[in-house]
């Protein structure tokens, strides 16, 4: 079974605004398909593109606003409510973690050795529902648990 029911998908699917989806879609491609860009997000450090992805995917494309614009949804460096770990991002709502996001670079070949650590910053932020780890080539969404998940290869997805 997918992560998604076919019938809330389409659901979803239908009440989208094309133009902007297919806007989107057009700035992916041409950031994270430029050959350049793509080799140079492949020869990075997860340090030196850890915000640069976030702002690119998250905010540029996907329409979320970093701290420290006002009423921003996203964050980098979130800590733990119980210690001091701090996940490399989060979507907010209401000031508090909707989704964590953990970053590696991509000599991190296999995500689930990423996914332990991401699903044990998410038990530590009460309102959290979803975890995305990526490498910056590989994506991975899950939804409440580390054992269904959706992927994504960010430098050659198509449509």
């Amino acid at each position: 079974m997918g992560l998604f029911q076919n019938s809330v998908l389409n659901k979803y699917l239908a009440s989208q605004d094309h133009a902007q989806v297919n806007a989107a879609y057009g700035a992916f491609l041409t950031y994270f398909h430029h050959p350049i860009i793509r080799e140079n997000i492949r020869n990075s450090k997860e340090e030196q593109f850890q915000e640069g992805f976030l702002r690119e995917l998250f905010v540029k494309i996907l329409g979320y606003t970093i701290n420290p614009e006002p009423e921003y949804n996203l964050t980098t460096e979130l800590k733990n409510i119980k210690d001091s770990k701090k996940t490399d991002g989060a979507i907010l709502k209401d000031g508090k973690a909707l989704a964590v996001i953990e970053l590696k670079g991509t000599d991190t070949k296999d995500l689930e050795k990423v996914r332990d650590q991401a699903f044990n910053y998410k038990n530590n932020q009460p309102e959290c529902v979803f975890v995305i780890t990526s490498n910056f080539e590989m994506l991975r969404f899950y939804i409440h648990n580390a054992v269904d998940h959706q992927e994504f290869n960010i430098l050659s997805m198509t449509l």
